[in-house]
């Protein structure tokens, strides 16, 4: 009874998460799926993303955190509309919960959507909401363990970003490991080696998202 419950639920999503994207076409625009652990720099990077691309696409943000409107603010005060969603103690963002928050926000007027997940290396991986690409950052802080340890969301995302790369003076990452065992789960697995706070690196991130962004739009 327990197996079909999960996969009630998870059938549930995926059957929202296509008219989701159904809608994401129809409108020409580019959703993008942000994922980490907390701490790891999602907010800075969309902060960095918006500051660089706001003059050539039309960007808005879902944000999604336990409780809490922090992040929220963050992104307004750059001139951004922002949706906050507060799962209340959920782990991850669904497609439902992408679905109600689409009424705060003109889709007609936008290009790009970057909906932050909350921060999870397991949940937000398992549940799709629509989007073109599952993105997730891997700060250096944390360990070069982590694909290794969490493989669905290397598996899962088309764009790994290693943040924080002006750490590794001061730490014991082991870029090389953290990057073949990523490539091991996903080959098509594009990696950029980034620095929110010094800016090293994000010219490529910019360059893939920009791409992506003009292949929806057209």
């Amino acid at each position: 009874m327990k197996i079909q419950v999960v996969k009630s639920v998870l059938d549930a999503n995926e059957r929202i998460a296509d008219e989701n994207e159904a809608l994401f076409d129809q409108k020409k625009v580019c959703v993008i799926n942000l994922m980490s652990s907390p701490g790891s720099g999602k907010t800075s990077l969309v902060e960095k993303t918006i500051l660089n691309l706001k003059d050539r696409y039309r960007i808005g943000v879902i944000e999604g955190d336990i409780q809490d409107t922090c992040d929220a603010v963050r992104i307004a005060a750059l001139g951004i509309p922002v949706v906050q969603i507060n799962t209340g103690g959920g782990c991850h963002l669904d497609a439902n919960m992408i679905r109600e928050a689409l009424s705060g926000l003109d889709l007609a007027a936008l290009d790009l959507l970057i909906v932050e997940n909350v921060g999870n290396l397991v949940c937000p991986a398992e549940f799709r909401i629509g989007e073109r690409a599952k993105v997730m950052i891997l700060s250096t802080a944390e360990g070069a363990d982590k694909p290794a340890k969490y493989p669905l969301i290397f598996q899962k995302s088309s764009v790994m970003l290693i943040n924080k790369i002006d750490l590794l003076p001061h730490l014991d990452f082991d870029l090389a490991k953290a990057r073949r065992d990523a490539l091991s789960l996903n080959r098509d697995l594009a990696i950029y080696e980034v620095s929110c706070r010094t800016g090293e690196g994000l010219d490529l991130w910019y360059r893939w998202l920009a791409g992506q962004i003009d292949k929806v739009v057209g």
